[in-house]
């Protein structure tokens, strides 16, 4: 067993614990989503990798897609799968952030096809967020996610400066 911050606070056994198989979605849409346990990882990998390959131009680097599959196969971070019937339209990597003062559930990654049919099921991760004690959410995005998450404020900016030119 690890001694990461997700191990010493008990998230990640809390966590595991509530994923379930059963695919969730609201009344009358045929999309559904599904929060995948940590061992189906390597059964979607392809699919999701395509999809967080997505999210590296619009990074600072901080982040490729082959970074997120040992936190997602080890409950670290979790997997949302947006699908219809079989069809994987979009993923989606969450992790529980244990702030000093408060709990939440941070989007890290967010892509896919077709986001009319899937983006109105993001009260569902909402409610699963509340099961995990997270009092709020926060994605890290681009700005127009604004336009798409018409409930959510924009409370700072993350400024960034690259300093690699001062290495060499």
């Amino acid at each position: 067993m690890s001694d990461t911050p997700m191990d010493r606070t008990g998230i990640r056994d809390r966590a595991k614990e509530s994923i379930s198989s059963k695919n969730l979605h609201p009344h009358g849409s045929n999309c559904k989503i599904r929060l995948c346990h940590p061992t189906q990882i390597p059964e979607v990998w392809d699919t999701v990798h395509v999809h967080l390959e997505r999210m590296s131009p619009h990074s600072e680097g901080e982040l490729t897609s082959e970074d997120f599959y040992i936190p997602l196969a080890e409950g670290d971070m979790q997997l949302w799968l947006a699908f219809i019937e079989s069809e994987i339209l979009a993923s989606m990597v969450t992790q529980i952030v244990p702030y000093p003062r408060k709990k939440v559930l941070r989007i890290i990654s967010i892509a896919g096809e077709d986001m009319n049919n899937w983006i109105d099921n993001l009260p569902l991760i909402e409610d699963w967020a509340l099961s995990q004690g997270c009092t709020s959410l926060e994605c890290w995005g681009r700005k127009g996610w604004l336009k798409v998450l018409e409930d959510w404020k924009c409370s700072y900016h993350i400024l960034t400066k690259n300093l690699q030119y001062r290495m060499h």
